[in-house]
């Protein structure tokens, strides 16, 4: 009788690690969480402290493979570790692996000036030509330029050419590996404004335009490769290999199946990421939209167009600690139907500027229309709709740049238990909304990916039989007041 394989995904996430264990049918086993600190300090920095990182994996990791036991199973019959993470975050560390500075966290606003620098450089076209993306904060390089400019230890270390670079997968792999391995895969290396989407490479021009010159950057492979073996500080009683690093929105799109042109998700977790699959060639966006690598498997590289919107669930936890307009976020669903409609009241969310398709990283939050007649339910009412508005901005942009029309969309993530934003979604758009019933679905893209490097599945086309079971929600026949709704969106996001 043949024996059960399984594949363990490691999620890191910006505010939790989560680990757990899928078998070869897709489903997931075993589960453990460990909650990650991050320190958000005075003007927009945003922290982590690496080694907390790679601890709290392995505290993730424990306890998932403590209930992996628990339930009977054999972790000899683990063929293979999967890792999806936070994306742009990156650390900085010598030759001895010891972090030369904290890990800094792509929600960090601290190049903001530098940005404006590169730009006065005329240098927009050229990185979005070759990297697919925009001058903004929210990438690494620009953070890693001003590590170089206001850290005499990052300076020297570049310098002298001791310094390494990795977002959080390389590091991972570097610590799980003893430094034998300095890795990353096409999804992360899209994401840092240091690569080149048409030669596939780290782009030198740039890296000397960054002034950024002796910097170490790690090997690039496909998302779904051989990328080393450990034993994760000794979890496992001998080595497993490490068979895909991926960035955990691009993990996403995999889980939920965007495995072909024209096919699209939305994560809808703190922010939300958008991902459109275009197929195999790289187009450069004409409206706000960046071009990145979707994933990549079997020598097969899938490009997608891309739209960032920076405050979804953040948006609701604000309103929670800072307004305290209620107290869990579950109450949302219920106070946001107890009205009518938004009484006119828009919130733009703008909390740390404005993602795709708009790129205003100046702009603040506002709430607009309010009136005596404004509840709290207005509010939060506003602040969910604000979440849908977003996405069509996106999704209206894609589809000009792409030419196509968006058949369906695939949403994850912990918003998508709110009906209430997800029908709103569903109308807005006008197109059916699918919801795979996963919340843990950046995990499960890395385990179909570890998987089919570490042969537990067989192949896309099976992955395709695994997903085939999912919720979709369908638009309701009236759509004129959402409609109407949309067009006051736009208005408070123009002023």
């Amino acid at each position: 009788m043949t024996k059960n394989k399984y594949i363990l995904a490691i999620d890191q996430g910006t505010s939790s690690t989560k680990s757990l264990i899928f078998d070869e049918k897709g489903q997931a086993v075993a589960k453990g969480s460990e909650n990650l600190h991050t320190h958000y300090l005075d003007n927009g920095f945003v922290e982590q402290e690496p080694e907390m990182i790679y601890q709290n994996v392995l505290a993730s990791v424990k306890k998932c493979l403590e209930q992996f036991a628990e339930k009977g199973f054999d972790q000899k019959d683990i063929a293979g570790i999967g890792i999806s993470n936070q994306r742009e975050t990156f650390v900085v560390w010598d030759k001895d692996g010891r972090p030369l500075y904290n890990a800094v966290v792509w929600q960090c606003k601290r190049s903001v000036q530098i940005c404006e620098d590169l730009k006065q450089k005329n240098l927009s076209q050229t990185v979005n030509e070759k990297t697919g993306l925009v001058i903004d904060p929210y990438f690494s390089a620009t953070k890693l330029i001003w590590l170089f400019q206001n850290n005499a230890v990052v300076k020297e270390a570049i310098q002298k050419g001791e310094a390494y670079f990795g977002t959080v997968d390389t590091w991972l792999l570097y610590r799980f590996t003893n430094g034998k391995q300095y890795a990353t895969d096409y999804t992360n290396a899209s994401r840092t404004l240091l690569f080149n989407l048409h030669t596939l490479q780290w782009d030198e021009e740039l890296i000397n335009e960054f002034a950024l010159t002796g910097i170490n950057l790690p090997e690039i492979k496909s998302s779904s490769a051989l990328f080393g073996e450990t034993a994760l500080a000794g979890l496992f009683e001998s080595n497993i290999p490490v068979t895909a690093l991926i960035g955990d929105s691009h993990a996403a799109a995999f889980g939920e199946g965007c495995f072909e042109k024209g096919t699209a998700k939305a994560t809808l977790g703190t922010g939300c990421s958008i991902l459109m699959n275009i197929g195999d060639k790289p187009v450069q966006s004409k409206n706000g939209m960046v071009t990145t690598v979707c994933w990549s498997a079997d020598k097969r590289i899938d490009y997608a167009f891309e739209g960032v919107i920076v405050s979804c669930g953040a948006t609701i936890e604000w309103l929670k600690n800072e307004m305290n307009l209620f107290t869990d976020s579950k109450e949302t669903e219920a106070m946001a139907n107890a009205v009518v409609d938004n009484g006119g009241v828009y919130l733009v969310p703008a909390f740390s500027g404005l993602g795709s398709p708009h790129w205003d990283m100046d702009r603040r939050a506002s709430i607009t229309g309010m009136s005596f007649g404004t509840t709290k339910n207005h509010v939060v009412r506003a602040a969910l709709e604000s979440i849908p508005y977003q996405i069509k901005d996106v999704i209206v942009a894609m589809e000009k740049d792409a030419d196509i029309s968006l058949k369906e969309l695939n949403a994850d993530g912990g918003i998508t238990s709110n009906a209430f934003v997800i029908q709103f979604l569903t109308d807005l758009l006008n197109k059916n909304v699918a919801t795979i019933g996963m919340p843990d679905v950046s995990a499960l893209g890395a385990a179909y990916l570890a998987g089919l490097q570490a042969g537990v599945y067989e192949s896309i086309e099976a992955l395709k039989k695994l997903n085939a079971d999912k919720k979709n929600h369908l638009p309701q026949a009236d759509l004129s007041e959402v409609n109407e709704g949309y067009s006051g969106w736009q208005n408070a996001i123009n002023k």
